[in-house]
Order: structure tokens, then sequence, then C-alpha cells
């Protein structure tokens, strides 16, 4: 059975044990990519041939509604090597994605009846892995 979005939860902290959720995320972004691709074509093949490379990955943005204290407490952290943590269902019980790197936050554009979001960008250092728990 398929599951919801409700209760994906945003942690991270100065190590995996001391994991914690600052904000409630709106959105998350993929966990990884497709791998760049190795061209091995030779003269003697009739179309092109390819191996895998290094799998893309890039900025990990996270959506939130602005507060200023929620703001204060993200940027708090901004810049630091920290521990990250997604997690799905209750208390992580539909899997646990860690990973390592460090974020900023900024605010972005609105218009007329809207709410004010943040992003949290995060660059990561490792891959997204599902933990065994």
């Amino acid at each position: 059975m398929a599951i919801s979005t409700f209760g994906v939860t945003l942690k991270w902290g100065t190590s995996a044990e001391a994991l914690t959720k600052v904000v409630d995320i709106k959105n998350f972004p993929d966990l990884g990519g497709a791998p760049e691709l190795i061209e091995t074509t030779t003269l003697s093949d009739a179309m092109q041939t390819f191996i895998n490379g290094i799998q893309t990955a890039g900025e990990m943005a996270f959506t939130c509604n602005y507060t200023k204290a929620d703001y204060t407490a993200v940027k708090a952290d901004e810049g630091k090597e920290l521990y990250y943590a997604l997690e799905f269902g209750e208390d992580g019980d539909e899997g646990i994605f860690e990973w390592q790197g460090e974020h900023s936050v900024h605010l972005t554009g609105a218009e007329v009846n809207a709410v004010v979001e943040m992003v949290i960008s995060i660059a990561p250092s490792t891959k997204p892995e599902l933990q065994e728990i």
C-alpha cells in the first residue's frame, strides 16, 4: 500500500544521535538522481553505448512557512557541517534517510494574498541512505 506525505519530517543535528526537528516542511526534494552516462562508443558500434557514471545530485531544497522564530532557528545552524534525516511515517516507521551536509536559508518572493515562505537549501556532502532500524 502507498504512504502519504503526511508526517514527513526533516531533522538535523551535530551528530546522528542528536537529530531534532527544527521546523515543519511543506515539501522535500529528490533524494538523489540518475547517474551521469559515460560514453563507451567505438567505431565498431552502430549506435552510442554507455556505462553508468557518478550519480548526479544537487541542492536539496525544502520549503517552509516563514516566521521570525523559525527563520532565526534555521539561520543559527547555517553553514555548519551537520547530520540530516528525512523521516517517513510515524517515528520513521516507513523509512529514515540520513546524510551529511550544510544548509543555508533564504526567503522567497511572494504575491498578494499568499503565505510568506523560506527555503532551506542543503548542500549534501554524503549520499542520502535508507537506514536500517
